[in-house]
Formats: structure tokens, C-alpha cells, sequence
């Protein structure tokens, strides 16, 4: 074939596949420059990027090597010029040594092949640079615009199946910051992703959802091994020192059904995070796989959300009133306000909608709603002339957040006229420091207002006798948990604990409340321990608005 026809075929394929097809086929480009360089005695083409002219004095920037036959060379041509972005770019062409120079006719030929490369080159690092930014953050993740988008394509390919997913967060990670250092805690991550990735292997990819945060794709024969590394592992650090520190993840896994049904990334996303929401909110375990089970429950969840707001708007949430029993006297001394939800016909338990109420802040407007349900009440008993009795009311940790939440109390309780002696606040035990300080700030605020207080679950919590030492709480309610078996002698544990908590908060000047008394047996170990008051179905289960003021009419109990 005539050499110039061959030339010219050549450069059409590779404008088209510069250009026309818009695919960087980066192959077959290099395969037809081969050709090209071979045809016009080139031994070897060299494209270079400098980010700016001093760099490409000092040689720091880019450099692609589109054809090297390998023989010993001299540069022959050399173009620079500054692209429309600004970069610096450099095409080198060499030759054999030996070879007779470039002829006038080659030289020109050989330009042309330079430009195309400056353009397509330039083309392609801002295609790279666009994936970069798109597919990546500033520490050089894939993000989770990657994830969705290649699951969404391997959807499409019907490549979906017999692969799993998840969602992690790692375990500890700012309280190790604070003792390694935020540079080595990077380090850290950066290895322990790294890991990860090379137990996923080519089947897969992590993605960075932000933070610790990271989610990823990997074939399903890989979940033992990434498994393996999400329960924890040894990682290093310093390489120089070899220190290293285990670190593990909260997960939720999805493995996904090889049946075609999965129509989106969302679909795999909705499972992922319900896996793990699961296990960072149960506390039973912290590697959780998605099941039809948790599905269900996820629905659950959601339908109790979406109805909240127009349950709370036609007051379909009921305050049932629990008696608390002076054990000596057999007299009701106070009671307890617990939330029933009428819904659709029926009675819904608290255990079915509170602990949702709790993932967010729905909880905090119950507690209020709560509160000022029970401050109608009570305000309806005094202008009837009834017998009032101290109500608690509880209050979840959530509100410790709410820098005005004193006010807002006061305020709901004031609004009512209510005199603050007949209203008792219950506030559960807190795990973190910041929490107590605004809870001990809280209980000094109440307390001075007259509002009593009380640490409600003392027991089950990690910080109690701190919060016994620090905090002037008016009222102790122990836990059930607490309470000794009907069988237990004076040396049981249970029975020491139960004693010696009940003796301490009485010296502290504490009224104290047993939690879920149901037998006889029970409050006999109450009077023998000085744990005067009783909350349980051995007097009263919670009692509807109505049963309850009948009973404050028939107080004091008969002797039980």
C-alpha cells in the first residue's frame, strides 16, 4: 500500500478515536502511534505537562511515553507550548542513533502528530481532572457519588449479583485522635481502609461517605475476609516505630440476592444503612447483616415516624398515671405519667414507638406534650377540689441539647398555674461529660424553682455514684434490675447492692423509689431495706386518666 494512503487512513483513526468516538482507548491510540512513529523513523515520542513554564525548566510535571522502540536515541524535535488551560506542554520525538535526519516531508507529519497529541492529552488530564473531582474527595477517596453511580452501571450490565455491601463507621476513632494525633490518626484510617481494600481485591471498591464514614462493594466469596477486618485488627501507624492499635467498625452488610430484583443503588443503600443503624442503635451486636426481619422493622420504624406528626396534632397520645406506694403506710404518695398512643382503634405500647421517638429529636415535643398534659390535669384536680399528689414526668437525654430547656419547662408549668410542688422531673443517667454538666446544671435550676428531681434507671448506667456525688436530686428510683429474687439471702450480690444503694441515698437524704414491684415478697424486702415508696403491678399497672382519679379517691390502699 502507498506509505502517504497508509499515513493518512492512520491519522483519520486516530482523530477518530481522539475525537469523534469521544473513547480514550488508550490502547489502540498507542497501537497507531506505534505504526505512525515506525513509518516516520521515530524511535521513540515522549508528551510532557508542566504546571507552569519554571516547572518545565525543572522538569517537574507529567510525562507520558506514547512510543518507545528501545533502541539507544537522540532527541530530534522538541514543540513546547502553553495550552488553553494554562499548562505547559512539551512533545519530544527521538531517533534511532544512526538514522538520517527527519526530512522536511516527516517533520511535518511529525507536527501534526505532536498537536493531536497536545489536544487529545489536554483533553484527557481534564477528563481525569472532572472524574477526580466528581468521583473523589479531597484526600483522594472514591465518594459516594462513585459508589452510586458504578453500582448503578453494574445494575444496568447485570453485574449485581452474588455481591455484597456495607456500611461502617470506625470504632473510637476521635478518642484515639486525641492520643495519637490527628496526622497519625489519618495514617491510621488511610491503613485501614487500605486493608480493607486489599481483602475486597479487584471484585470491589470503599467509598467515603465523610469522616469515618465509608461504605463498599465487594464479591460475596470476600465477606468473610472483610469481615474478618470490620471486628478488628492490628493497624500501624508509624512505620519507623511499628506502633500500631486495633481498630474495628460498627458494619451493616448486605448481601445481595443474585435474582435480578435489584432495580437501583438506593436499594442496596436502604439495606446498608438499616443493617447499620441496627447495629450502632441495639448494642448487641456491631456487625449486623440486613435480613427480611430488619426490612420489616425499618417499616415499622418508618410508619411510626411518618404518623407522629398527626398523632401529636389530634392528641392521640394518652397519659396513664402509675401510683407510687409508701410500703409502711400503704398510702399513694405520688405517681408516674407514662405515655399510651390511641392509634387506628388501639392501644400502642411505649415499647413499640418510644425507642423510635428516641433516633431523633420526636422525643423532646412528646415530653413536652407529656408535661403539659399532665400540668392540665393536675390544674383540673385543683379547681375541682381533688386530692393532688406530686406527678413525674419523664424527660429523655435528647434534651440536653436545648440550651433553654429550664425555660421551657418552667414555662409549660407556669402557663398552667401549676404550683411547682406537685411536679417531679425524671431524668435518666448520662454517658458523657458534657452531658453531665448540663444535666447538673439542669437539676440546680429545678431545684431552685422548688421542681423536684429524680435520676430515673439508677443502676443501669456507667457514671451513678458520680451523679449521686454531684448532683442534689430530690428523688433515687432504682431499677428493677436491682431488685433482689425473692429467693436471695443477705449474701447474694443483688441483695448487698440493693441494700447498701438504698442506705447510701437515705444518708444522702434521697427518697428513694423501687421500680417494678409485683409481688409481696418484693415489698417485704423493700420495708426490711428502708426503701419506703413502691412503683409496680403489685399495687397499680399505669391507670387511664379516669381509674386514676378514682383510686386517689379510695387513698390510702387497704393494708397489702
Amino acid at each position: 500500500m502507498d506509505q502517504l494512503l497508509r499515513y493518512s487512513e492512520l491519522m483519520d483513526q486516530l482523530v477518530d478515536l481522539m475525537t469523534v468516538t469521544g473513547q480514550f482507548d488508550l490502547r489502540r491510540i498507542y497501537e497507531v502511534l506505534t505504526e505512525l512513529s515506525q513509518m516516520l523513523r521515530a524511535s521513540k515520542g515522549v508528551t510532557s505537562f508542566y504546571k507552569t513554564p519554571e516547572h518545565a525548566k525543572l522538569g517537574k510535571g507529567e510525562r507520558y511515553v506514547c512510543y518507545d522502540s528501545g533502541a539507544p536515541s537522540h532527541l530530534a524535535m522538541r514543540e513546547q507550548t502553553v495550552t488553553a488551560t494554562g499548562m505547559t506542554a512539551v512533545c519530544e520525538v527521538f531517533q534511532a542513533d544512526g538514522e538520517p535526519p527527519f526530512n522536511e516531508e516527516e517533520r511535518s507529519r511529525i507536527h501534526r502528530i505532536q498537536r493531536r497529541m497536545v489536544s487529545f492529552m489536554s483533553r484527557k488530564r481534564l477528563s481525569d481532572e472532572v472524574e477526580r473531582l466528581t468521583f473523589y474527595d479531597d484526600e483522594g477517596y472514591r465518594n459516594i457519588r462513585y459508589f452510586m453511580s458504578h453500582i448503578g452501571q453494574m445494575i444496568r450490565d447485570g453485574q449485581i449479583a452474588n455481591k455484597g455491601a456495607g456500611r461502617l463507621n470506625l470504632r473510637h476513632l476521635s478518642r484515639i485522635n486525641r492520643d495519637i494525633g490527628r496526622v497519625s490518626g489519618n495514617i491510621l484510617m488511610r491503613n485501614y481502609i487500605s486493608l480493607l481494600e486489599e481483602k475486597i481485591g479487584d471484585g470491589g471498591f470503599v467509598c467515603r461517605l465523610g469522616g469515618d464514614n465509608f461504605v463498599f462493594l465487594c464479591d460475596r466469596s470476600s465477606m468473610g475476609a472483610v469481615e474478618y477486618v470490620l471486628r478488628g485488627v492490628p493497624v500501624v501507624y508509624d512505620q519507623n516505630k511499628g506502633d500500631r492499635v486495633v481498630i474495628s467498625a460498627v458494619a451493616g452488610l448486605y448481601l445481595i440476592p443474585d435474582n435480578g430484583e435489584i432495580k437501583s443503588p438506593d436499594e442496596i443503600m436502604d439495606n446498608i444503612i438499616s443493617a447499620y443503624e441496627s447495629a450502632r442503635n441495639d448494642g448487641k451486636e456491631t456487625i449486623v447483616y440486613s435480613t427480611d426481619a430488619l426490612i420489616y422493622e425499618k417499616e415499622k420504624i418508618l410508619a411510626v415516624q411518618q404518623a407522629f406528626p398527626r398523632a401529636m396534632q389530634n392528641e392521640e397520645f394518652l397519659v396513664y398515671y402509675q401510683p407510687k406506694i409508701d410500703v409502711f403506710g400503704n398510702e399513694m404518695t405520688g405517681a408516674e405519667a407514662l405515655c399510651r398512643w390511641y392509634h387506628e382503634g388501639k392501644i400502642i405500647s411505649p415499647a413499640e414507638f418510644i425507642p423510635v421517638l428516641e433516633r431523633n429529636l420526636d422525643i423532646c415535643k412528646l415530653d413536652f406534650y407529656m408535661l403539659e398534659h399532665v400540668c392540665r390535669d393536675i390544674r383540673r384536680w385543683l379547681d375541682e377540689g381533688k386530692k393532688v399528689v406530686r406527678v413525674s414526668v419523664n424527660f429523655s437525654r435528647k434534651h440536653m441539647i436545648d440550651a433553654d430547656l429550664f425555660d421551657h419547662i418552667v414555662g409549660i408549668i407556669d402557663r398552667y398555674h401549676v404550683p411547682h410542688k406537685y411536679l417531679e422531673i425524671e431524668l435518666t443517667e448520662t454517658t458523657t461529660d458534657v452531658e453531665f454538666r448540663d444535666l447538673k446544671q439542669m437539676v440546680n435550676h429545678l431545684q431552685y424553682e422548688g421542681i423536684s428531681t429524680s435520676v430515673d434507671d439508677f443502676g443501669i448506667g456507667y457514671s451513678s455514684l458520680r451523679l449521686l456525688k454531684d448532683i442534689p436530686w430530690n428523688v433515687l428510683k432504682v431499677d428493677k434490675s436491682f431488685l433482689p429474687n425473692e429467693d436471695a439471702d443477705e449474701t447474694d450480690r443483688n441483695s448487698i447492692l440493693f441494700k447498701y444503694v438504698i442506705a447510701m441515698a437515705r444518708e444522702l437524704g434521697l427518697e428513694c423509689i423501687a421500680e417494678g414491684v409485683e409481688t409481696k415478697e418484693q415489698v417485704k424486702i423493700l420495708r426490711d431495706n428502708s426503701c419506703n415508696i413502691a412503683q409496680g403491678f403489685y399495687y397499680d399497672k399505669p391507670l387511664p386518666v379516669e381509674d386514676y382519679e378514682k383510686r386517689l379517691d379510695r387513698n390510702p390502699y387497704k393494708s397489702m
